[in-house]
């Protein structure tokens, strides 16, 4: 039977978690840490980002933090520059960093409105997965997993027995179907990653996880949100690719 050779501290498995410095992102750099994997922690908050690095450097993960404003080019290219200092690979990318926006009625929503929870939303992941595809196409088997959500599914949102098919807004949802459709579209075109989304809830229980977006209502903690974005994140180099998770199973479109 073939082995395969360890790798040392420097080759070890990098990751780095938009959004990193709290709730889901946090929690995912933590877990993935803990595996001693190099994390590399993004953060539009640069202090903010610091106290999480710290608190995660002190746990005994080895971690930097990445200054990273996923709306702008400009902070975009900066990370890539501080990322290849530190490594020549990127074996996972997590796009977890979103917004709500306002959750404003559909009568009152405004292109303005809606166009600002797209640019965290959508144009943000597809900002930072651009500008990282060349690392991530150095590495062996690399992984994208794009952090949707349940309102982003068709199904989900048009099923009445639904809390969020009530939720009557524009911005959120119609955002995480775009999200949804960006991955499946890179799946089909670059067979070379792994690209997933997943939503960090259980659908089939009307279950969400508690978060500052959702002001903590909800009935999951951030350890089992995070599961289903482990299990993308740790997929094998023939995993699947171009599929909606949650921690219970598929989740239909």
């Amino acid at each position: 039977m073939a082995t395969t050779k360890a790798r040392t501290p420097e080759e070890r498995t990098t990751v780095l978690v938009t959004g990193g410095n709290k709730g889901l992102g946090f929690e995912t750099a933590r877990r993935l840490g803990e595996r001693g994997w190099t994390v590399f922690l993004g953060s539009r908050d640069e202090g903010r980002g610091r106290e999480a690095a710290a608190r995660l450097a002190d746990g005994g993960v080895n971690v930097v933090m990445v200054p990273l404003d996923v709306t702008s080019d400009a902070s975009v290219a900066g990370a890539v520059r501080l990322v290849r200092e530190h490594t020549d690979r990127l074996d996972v990318l997590i796009n977890n960093a979103g917004t709500p926006g306002n959750v404003v009625a559909p009568v009152d929503a405004t292109a303005e409105e809606i166009h600002a929870v797209y640019d965290t939303n959508v144009y943000g992941p597809v900002r930072v997965t651009h500008a990282f595809l060349p690392l991530l196409r150095a590495a062996d088997g690399p992984r994208v997993v794009m952090v949707s959500s349940g309102g982003g599914s068709f199904a989900v949102v048009t099923d009445p027995d639904q809390p969020v098919s009530r939720m009557h807004e524009l911005a959120y949802s119609s955002s995480k179907a775009a999200l949804n459709m960006i991955t499946v579209r890179y799946a089909q075109a670059l067979p070379d990653v792994r690209f997933n989304a997943v939503t960090p809830g259980e659908v089939a229980n009307r279950k969400f996880t508690a978060t500052d977006m959702n002001h903590h209502t909800g009935q999951l903690t951030v350890t089992e949100g995070t599961d289903p974005i482990i299990r993308l994140a740790t997929l094998d180099a023939d995993g699947p690719t171009g599929i909606f998770i949650d921690r219970l199973g598929t989740v239909a479109w």
